[in-house]
């Protein structure tokens, strides 16, 4: 038999226990209740635009999406769209951040020049300035407070400028008072501001190490140096910029490859596995970083130097495979491509190697021919199937199949039909006994009938004369 404290004891815990299931019950409620709540607040830092947006953009700085509800990248994005809306919002930025359906507005889209989805816009006031940059949260916040703000920063005093140099590898400053120059680099800077940034200053906030041959000019520090623009030398102050914005060795991959592209730089890459790095991948990455800065003076205004992690992406660009560890130089102006003859060992072979593409020794090879251009799309086509059917072999052989067996089908029923069709005449033409061949025998038959009644013809006309005149005597006779 139980004792009371038993018996109280057991009580206590049936009448606790739901006591606690409630308690995490109303917990759960409440935690659903406030991820309801952020996600609504989330929400609404994105603001939904129709057709009345052209006219009350104007007053506004705008950071729009235009996408499509049925495109995946559009659907990948929408996540970190909403995040860069709560970004900007919490950090007191003005820019406001707004999607648009540029199926439904198409008109709004086009005076936009929206032509893929998802596409990503500032307006500012009657600028619209284009995002191409990777996909992500701070890449894009960046990118709107950046354009968002005035072309040119001014840079106060050495503090702020120590400040900038931390923040950012690639510095340019226009030093001097107004001037032409100064003129362009305003132009160039909000042209180019898409990129990257754009500062103004006085000589003294520098350190005493950097020198200037004279006033005004214009310098971008980065790679632990500082260069100056030659008016002379450089050509445009735009081009000189658009060259310059990178630094002279960084990591390469997809978006920064496209990117180098509008430099008009051909890019020499060393091809290597940062997962499983051998002796020959940190010798042909150290080589090529020595190269970038040891000879900047003879190849800066030709080439781009870098890195790539893996040869992925090269195999898909030259349609062919490159070994790991290696080093390649694409020209993306018209998707040439070099490679050396023999491994890359030496400082020299690699000097040598690149000598030999700038004065048109080393072979080419890929271009943007007609024949180049057949087998991208035979490689493309490939590339799709096979990535298809990777990912869902049952959706490939749906959307591959299907098709396949609809024409094979319609194939089948034409020559079927083709062949049905023949019998029929042809089993007309016998019920009616006028086949071709026997056509051809009755023709044959009469003219065999004419050619004999010809022959027969002479003879039958000497016997009827023959006859007539046996008959003669006689009838004379009998007269």
């Amino acid at each position: 038999m139980r004792s009371p404290a038993t018996f109280s004891s057991c009580i206590s815990c049936l009448l606790l226990f739901p006591l606690e299931a409630m308690a995490e019950v109303k917990a759960s409620l409440i935690c659903g209740v406030i991820a309801a709540f952020l996600a609504s607040a989330v929400l609404a830092f994105v603001e939904d635009l129709d057709d009345t947006f052209k006219d009350t953009r104007v007053s506004d700085v705008w950071l729009v999406d235009f996408y499509a509800p049925w495109c995946g990248y559009c659907k990948k994005l929408e996540p970190v769209w909403y995040d860069v809306g709560a970004e900007l919002k919490s950090s007191g930025s003005p820019v406001r951040v707004g999607k648009m359906d540029a199926t439904a507005y198409s008109g709004m889209a086009s005076e936009f020049g929206v032509r893929g989805y998802p596409t990503i816009k500032l307006l500012k006031g009657d600028l619209a300035y284009n995002y191409k940059g990777p996909r992500t949260k701070d890449d894009i916040v960046e990118f709107a407070n950046r354009v968002a703000g005035p072309a040119v920063r001014a840079l106060p005093s050495k503090q702020m400028f120590e400040h900038m140099m931390k923040r950012h590898d690639v510095l340019f400053v226009y030093v001097g008072g107004d001037s032409p120059l100064k003129e362009k680099y305003n132009d160039v800077a909000s042209e180019l501001i898409v990129y990257t940034y754009f500062f103004s200053a006085s000589e003294v906030v520098f350190p005493e190490s950097v020198t200037l041959p004279e006033l005004p000019a214009v310098v971008v520090f980065k790679d632990g140096a500082y260069f100056t623009y030659d008016e002379y030398e450089d050509a445009s102050l735009s081009s000189w910029v658009n060259k310059e914005r990178f630094q002279g060795y960084l990591q390469i991959d997809g978006f920064t490859l496209y990117e180098l592209g509008e430099t008009g730089k051909l890019v020499a890459i060393a091809i290597i596995d940062e997962k499983d790095p051998t002796e020959d991948s940190s010798r042909l990455k150290t080589l090529i970083q020595r190269v970038a800065k040891e000879y900047r003076e003879h190849f800066n205004r030709d080439f781009q130097f870098g890195h790539m992690d893996g040869n992925d992406y090269i195999n898909s660009l030259i349609m062919g495979e490159v070994t790991v560890p290696s080093v390649i130089i694409l020209n993306t102006s018209n998707e040439q491509y070099f490679l050396p003859g023999e491994p890359i060992e030496t400082m020299e072979q690699l000097v040598q190697f690149i000598n030999g593409v700038l004065n048109g020794s080393a072979q080419a090879n890929g271009g943007d021919g007609f024949i180049q251009r057949i087998k991208r799309v035979a490689f493309d086509a490939r590339s799709t199937i096979m990535s298809v059917f990777r990912s869902s072999p049952m959706l490939g052989c749906f959307l591959f199949g299907l098709p396949l067996g609809v024409i094979s089908l319609m194939c089948y029923g034409i020559c079927t039909a083709e062949s049905d069709d023949g019998s029929d005449d042809m089993d007309a033409l016998k019920r009616e006994g006028l086949t071709d061949e026997e056509e051809e025998d009755e023709e044959e038959e009469d003219e065999e009938r004419q050619r004999t009644a010809e022959l027969e013809g002479p003879e039958d006309e000497e016997n009827e004369e023959d006859d007539a005149g046996e008959k003669d005597p006689e009838e004379k006779k009998t007269d």
